[in-house]
């Protein structure tokens, strides 16, 4: 599938009721859990525009993550793993972001983990079996758009489990998760600069 994406940097977000992400729903992963004790559930995170656009069985969302802090830790995404071997597509729409990926050999056992920054125009590609949460840790919003099957669930799970991601973003830098038995050393990687010519790939 053949995709020119120009125009998702234009669409008229006002007319549709998105998806929230509110404290209540993220405590299992959030970092500073001093600071969770005062927060209200209510606090807004970010926000879930989904399936703006559909195209030969595979659906187009806006992510739109506003600058804060969660105590401690930079505001994120509570995270996810895809079923089966789905693969998904980000484009940086606004701001910058930090995209985090991990792949699990077991539950508290991590095979591969890695950070891209990205910023407005980079593309990043979510490899098969790799979960992953997007980080806004800039004073500007962060609006991401992404291609993913329409087939492909969302998997929480893990992270719910195990407390979040295997590293936390914090004021202090990168600290890893105590909750893995096995994590290997943070790498990283750089972003695309153009998007793949076909999109076939996600299905």
């Amino acid at each position: 599938m053949k995709l020119n994406h120009q125009k998702s940097n234009h669409l008229n977000l006002d007319r549709i009721n998105p998806d929230v992400r509110y404290l209540k729903e993220m405590k299992s992963v959030i970092y500073d859990k001093q600071w969770l004790k005062g927060a209200p559930n209510n606090l807004k995170l970010y926000y879930m525009y989904r399936g703006i656009k559909k195209r030969n069985g595979l659906r187009y969302d806006i992510t739109i993550i506003p600058p804060q802090m969660l105590g401690e830790e930079f505001v994120k995404t509570k995270g996810h793993f895809h079923s089966d071997a789905y693969q998904e597509l980000y484009i940086v729409l606004e701001g910058e972001a930090i995209f985090l990926l991990q792949k699990n050999k077991e539950e508290e056992i991590v095979s591969d983990v890695y950070a891209v920054k990205a910023k407005k125009g980079n593309i990043i590609i979510v490899p098969p079996k790799y979960g992953h949460i997007t980080i806004n840790s800039s004073n500007y919003e962060l609006k991401i758009g992404n291609w993913i099957s329409e087939n492909c669930q969302n998997k929480y799970d893990l992270f719910e489990k195990m407390n979040g991601a295997c590293f936390f973003y914090t004021k202090n830098g990168w600290i890893k998760n105590k909750n893995y038995k096995q994590v290997p050393n943070l790498r990283f990687e750089k972003p695309l600069n153009e998007m793949p010519k076909s999109l076939d790939f996600l299905k």
